[in-house]
């Protein structure tokens, strides 16, 4: 049942963003967001959000493109008089007939959804038991040189700790890019924001040892090679305030509570309706 009901509230919830802007055109008609973003959803099953930045702006950029060549297709079909066909006319009610229950159905959830007020109140209160969930760790912002070698390594080392500061930085991201083994060479050894923890223990315990804008004093050897290892940024831990946090606790609890009452209401319906299964 609640894997049904998920289901449903994700489809529901589609049409409660934010209002459409276009983001394309193709001869006159108009691609927006909200037709994308249905998509993207649709397609994600809901977790688009949850997938990495360049990942997100990969998959919107293939379905904008998608859709393009959906109306390029479509104005061809209507030039062929696909639209007068008897096979069109029959699919087309086949669809209209499915669609129409389910459309129904989304405006009957979003007209519940809209009855559901959470207080400031119960908010704050979520917002204490949960305080642990709004905290933020330290976080360092690293680039790494991996070569194979703790030659190859001690020879750049050498040759970086006579720089400092932004002429450190530069070199060492050329030194990445011409000389990294690794998969981040490409982007200059950069590594991005990470936690303790997150890297194997030899490198983690040398990065968060670091001061901004510092070097390791000496190679790193880890299971994949030999690293040097460039501090870039780090960041303190952090705990957000009820404030910050207060919107998107609201919607989450109120789809909490938008859950338990379709959870409730549908096997009410349920068990007043006649059902027969066939086996």
């Amino acid at each position: 049942m609640k894997i049904v009901i998920r289901s449903i509230i994700v489809a529901s919830l589609l049409s409660l963003g934010a209002a459409a802007s276009t983001v394309a055109t193709v001869n006159g008609h108009t691609i927006d967001s909200e037709e994308v973003n249905g998509v993207l959803m649709e397609g994600t099953q809901g977790r688009f959000a949850q997938l990495p930045k360049d990942k997100q702006q990969e998959l919107r950029d293939r379905v904008v493109e998608g859709l393009i060549m959906q109306e390029l297709i479509y104005e061809e079909a209507v030039r062929d008089k696909v639209l007068d066909s008897k096979q069109y006319k029959e699919q087309y009610e086949q669809i209209t007939n499915r669609v129409q229950k389910q459309l129904a159905t989304r405006v009957w959830q979003e007209k519940l959804v809209d009855t559901i007020e959470i207080s400031d109140k119960d908010a704050k209160a979520y917002y204490n038991k949960h305080v642990s969930d709004y905290e933020q760790p330290e976080q360092v912002k690293a680039r790494h040189i991996l070569l194979k070698t703790d030659t190859k390594a001690k020879e750049i080392l050498a040759q970086l700790k006579t720089l400092s500061g932004d002429k450190l930085k530069e070199r060492f991201i050329a030194e990445a890019k011409a000389n990294s083994v690794g998969p981040s060479a490409p982007k200059g050894g950069d590594l991005g924001y990470f936690t303790q923890g997150q890297m194997v223990p030899a490198f983690n315990d040398a990065v968060f040892a670091l001061k901004v804008g510092q070097v390791t004093p000496d190679p790193v050897k880890t299971e994949f090679g030999y690293h040097l290892i460039y501090l870039e940024d780090k960041k303190p831990s952090k705990k957000s305030s009820f404030s910050e946090v207060k919107d998107s606790i609201i919607e989450r609890l109120k789809q909490e509570r938008f859950e338990e009452s379709m959870e409730s209401k549908l096997q009410s319906l349920k068990d007043n309706a006649k059902i027969t299964y066939k086996k």
